[in-house]
């Protein structure tokens, strides 16, 4: 690894780290880590996959909310049974898809607010204050490096770019 690159990986690595502990220290009880647990893919997403559809704000919040939002209202209607985890599920892929705002790392949070009981009071915190705290942290150590790409790359990207949803390039 040339010296350039290894700086750059030295810089990305301190970015989640500022941004991880941020993020934990504003968003949640530190008795509930679990509750948080999909903010650590999605600070790999900012940190290391900058220019991604996924990583960009709208995938972001949509993705994180929607899917938090998703799983609250499955515990509160149905309770916790596995089948309202697997339902929890598939309706938040479809949110996501239909949406298109795609984010992976918030894949888990139906699952995450299920087990938590979460109530919707978790939509505020942990889950917008952590992925705040986390997108805030990116846009500024972003710019605080010459050469990164700035984050948001592009606020509105949707997320995926085609709506193949899993084809190959309907």
């Amino acid at each position: 690894m040339h010296r350039r690159s290894t700086v750059r990986l030295l810089w990305c690595m301190l970015g989640i780290a500022a941004g991880i502990g941020l993020a934990l220290a504003v968003s949640g009880p530190p008795a509930s880590p679990l509750l948080l647990a999909s903010l650590g893919g999605t600070a790999v997403f900012l940190f290391g996959f900058t220019r991604a559809p996924a990583a960009q704000p709208r995938a972001l919040l949509g993705g994180h909310l929607g899917g938090a939002l998703v799983g609250i209202a499955c515990y509160k209607f149905f309770g916790d049974a596995l089948w309202v985890y697997v339902l929890a599920q598939a309706l938040a892929l479809a949110l996501m898809l239909t949406t298109r705002t795609v984010h992976p790392p918030a894949g888990a949070n139906p699952i995450l607010m299920i087990h938590a009981h979460a109530g919707w009071s978790a939509l505020v915190q942990p889950v917008l204050l952590g992925v705040a705290a986390l997108a805030l942290v990116a846009a500024a150590w972003s710019r605080l490096y010459p050469g990164l790409a700035r984050y948001p790359v592009d606020a509105g990207a949707p997320s995926p770019v085609h709506l193949s949803w899993g084809g190959w390039g309907e």
